[in-house]
């Protein structure tokens, strides 16, 4: 990762590098779902009647938005988001039915650089813990590393937020530490973990991917997680030590 100068070390070079492409709106199909740019008159009625299945308000606790009190706050929100392009918002759309079931965005591009951060994932009851959703995932980083040339992918999320941390071991992201008072939001703070995914490791995503059509599936439907707790214990000792 390193090379030496007569006095000094630095990274390692990064020949003809020129930047990526920003992300665009398009549309990428899988076997299990398709991922739309969303589109407000298409999506947004269907998401609300999905995330109405959620037994309470827990699934929106660690986002920054929601949750919305009726189909026309909704509606708002989507026309609002499709309006965006960074974050740029794609709905998730089970094949089985031709229904969306969930949104997730990229965030935070930086193409000079070839980084990029995925967020705003807001999935109902139907698509977590799902081949939908892993396969989800997979299309995403597909397309950024194979087609658009990106070298790094990360996931944010509150340091609370074990949900979202262990899908994020799941899909093969590697914690990387954590950002201290990172945010305020919903009039809390936020301790904010981080992760990413680099070009080196996809050998870990055609794993996912091939995980997706075979057997190595729990009974959820979903890769069985992978054995590190690094995340566990180095998110449990920041908290020790923050206590009085």
């Amino acid at each position: 990762m390193k090379t030496q100068t007569p006095s000094f070390c630095v990274g390692e070079p990064v020949p003809d590098w020129h930047g990526c492409p920003a992300p665009v709106g398009v549309v990428l199909t899988g076997n299990e779902c398709r991922l739309w740019p969303i589109d407000p008159a298409r999506h947004a009625g269907a998401l609300f009647q999905a995330y109405s299945q959620m037994a309470d308000t827990r699934d929106w606790l660690y986002l920054s938005v929601g949750p919305f009190p009726d189909a026309q706050a909704y509606l708002a929100y989507a026309e609002k988001i499709a309006r965006e392009t960074d974050p740029l918002h794609f709905a998730v759309v089970d094949l089985r039915h031709e229904l969306p079931g969930g949104t997730l965005a990229l965030m935070r591009r930086q193409p000079q650089h070839g980084v990029l951060e995925v967020g705003f994932m807001a999935f109902s009851p139907t698509l977590q813990r799902s081949r939908i959703s892993t396969e989800a995932q997979f299309l995403l980083m597909s397309h950024l590393f194979d087609e658009l040339g990106y070298r790094r992918y990360e996931w944010k999320c509150d340091s609370l937020n074990e949900r979202s941390r262990n899908a994020a071991e799941r899909l093969g992201f590697q914690y990387e530490g954590t950002f201290r008072q990172a945010l305020v939001y919903k009039g809390r703070n936020r301790d904010t973990a981080a992760a990413g995914n680099l070009t080196r490791k996809l050998s870990i995503m055609n794993k996912i991917a091939t995980a997706i059509r075979s057997a190595h599936l729990d009974q959820s439907g979903i890769p069985r997680p992978l054995p590190s707790t690094r995340w566990r214990e180095a998110i449990d000792a920041n908290v020790r030590r923050d206590r009085p």
